[in-house]
């Protein structure tokens, strides 16, 4: 298992805005975000519908570009690299859990967690792929199409892809928002789970102040702004009862 343990941040978000053209003018959706993740936290992005978690998540990721100000994964700035570059880096380093679970309906399960490791090249794909699934209790679903798999199933599968090249960074957006809360309390108990054993960070949105409280910090943010950030007491518990 990789250990992504560094002395420098995981995540440096430094003056981070963005800003878009509406009927009315221009529209901030955040603004003049500074904040660092040390590697290896968890952190909860929380706040209204339009916040701008979801924004900020994909900044964060390099899947959209800021107004102004930078995010430095890693020491790396990602907006210093064009896009192919920030391609690159999301490839080796970032994981993605979404709510919409975006498997590709053309492939198997096990098809949907090799592709990333296929991507990179890596001889071993279907054995590491078949290791994380049955890792995740879905070895006896392998060649099942999406389709054909719940949703709990599939946000599994969806987790297994995420987490079977061991990035240093996964994110997620809403991950247990498609899900019952039964499935979603299981899936979410895996995702940590499987986090702590990759010893990476995670960066995560939630409107589930359950599933906040389960984060060691939660950053609140209301109309682009951060309003609080703030170390929860209730994550010490729950990572002390896991062990």
């Amino acid at each position: 298992m990789q250990d992504h343990s560094q002395k420098h941040p995981a995540i440096e978000v430094l003056g981070l805005s963005k800003k878009v053209a509406d009927a009315s003018g221009e529209l901030s959706i955040l603004s003049d975000l500074n904040f660092t993740v040390q590697s290896g936290a968890t952190v909860a992005l929380v706040g209204a519908s339009g916040s701008g978690k979801s924004t900020l998540l994909g900044l964060l990721a390099g899947l959209d570009t800021p107004s102004s100000g930078t995010v430095c994964i890693d020491s790396t700035d990602l907006y210093a690299l064009d896009e192919d570059g920030r391609a690159a880096l999301r490839k080796a380093r970032i994981g993605f859990v979404f709510q919409s679970f975006q498997l590709l309906g053309h492939l198997t399960a096990l098809e949907n967690v090799m592709l990333p490791l296929e991507l990179r090249g890596d001889k071993n794909a279907k054995q590491k792929a078949l290791a994380m699934l049955e890792r995740v209790g879905l070895s006896q679903r392998l060649k099942h199409y999406p389709k054909f798999l719940s949703g709990g199933e599939q946000q599994r599968v969806a987790l297994a892809r995420a987490f079977v090249t061991e990035p240093p960074l996964l994110l997620a957006d809403e991950p247990t928002g498609s899900l019952d809360a039964a499935t979603g309390e299981a899936v979410i108990g895996l995702m940590f789970q499987l986090n702590r054993e990759q010893h990476s960070t995670l960066v995560l949105v939630t409107h589930d102040s359950a599933i906040a409280s389960m984060c060691q910090r939660q950053i609140t943010i209301s109309a682009g702004r951060i309003v609080a950030d703030n170390s929860s007491i209730d994550a010490h518990t729950a990572t002390t009862r896991s062990q």
